[in-house]
């Protein structure tokens, strides 16, 4: 059975550019703040670095996925008894990638390579794009499809059978529209809740804004609440499965337009 209530919680942190240790040690510090009773902690995408600009310094602070940043993270998560989630530069065979991870208390962990990486950052030229459909995680009873960034854009690629969609992100005030009708867009097309994180702060690659971490839920509403330092939301699965129930949009699916 389910967690009927699944308490999410989005820390919208300003990263401190190419500074992994002073990132790891913020986190850490906000950590010990998050109520004990908060199943998902979710975590901008590239947490520990932010976007970088050249392939030296992506290679200086890649990892893999037994290297000490998932290390840390697995002890946050047992100690804390939450999952968390985000994203951090992966190497693997002298490539890179822009990795998402979400690991949970009992150690169990998850990986998945973004797919879409951005042509307007330089994302493309650091980055090997991901080859891999992202998982279906089940944690506590429900289905959680996890991914990062401009993977948002293509409705085919955010579609399956889940219950939550995580984003994790590093989208600028720039493209906030763009980024809030997309969640929202997911949302209903998919019957789902929908966590968009992103950062605050700012870097050489524009403004970010702590009101561009929301979730949504399943009519695309906007469904949290936040204070100086956290956003978050309580999932409700009854509530999505008996809106579900009422409006099968599913049993569309294969039939012609015309």
């Amino acid at each position: 059975m389910p967690y009927n209530k699944l308490k999410v919680l989005i820390i919208p942190h300003d990263i401190v550019w190419g500074d992994k240790i002073e990132n790891l040690l913020s986190i850490e510090h906000l950590l010990s703040k998050v109520d004990n009773n908060v199943d998902i902690v979710v975590l901008p995408e590239l947490f520990t670095t932010g976007l970088l600009s050249n392939i030296e310094m992506v290679s200086n602070l890649s990892e893999t996925n037994t290297s000490k940043t998932i290390e840390i993270i697995k002890t946050w998560a047992k100690k804390y008894n939450f999952a968390i989630c985000g994203s951090y530069i992966a190497s693997c065979m002298s490539k890179y990638y822009n990795r998402a991870f979400f690991i949970e208390p009992s150690g169990e962990e998850t990986f998945y390579d973004k797919k879409y990486l951005s042509l307007i950052n330089g994302e493309c030229d650091l980055f090997e794009p991901g080859l891999t459909v992202p998982h279906i995680i089940r944690y506590r009873g429900w289905n959680i499809k996890l991914i990062i960034g401009e993977d948002l854009y293509y409705p085919v690629w955010c579609g399956n059978s889940y219950d939550a969609l995580v984003v994790v992100a590093n989208t600028s005030k720039a493209k906030s529209i763009q980024w809030r009708h997309m969640l929202i867009a997911r949302a209903i097309e998919n019957q789902a809740y929908v966590i968009g994180a992103n950062r605050t702060g700012h870097d050489d690659f524009g403004m970010y804004q702590y009101k561009d971490s929301i979730m949504v839920n399943y009519l695309g509403e906007f469904n949290m609440q936040s204070n100086n330092t956290f956003v978050y939301a309580e999932l409700d699965y009854d509530s999505l499965s008996q809106y579900r129930a009422q409006n099968p949009l599913w049993k569309n699916d294969g039939q012609s337009i015309l």
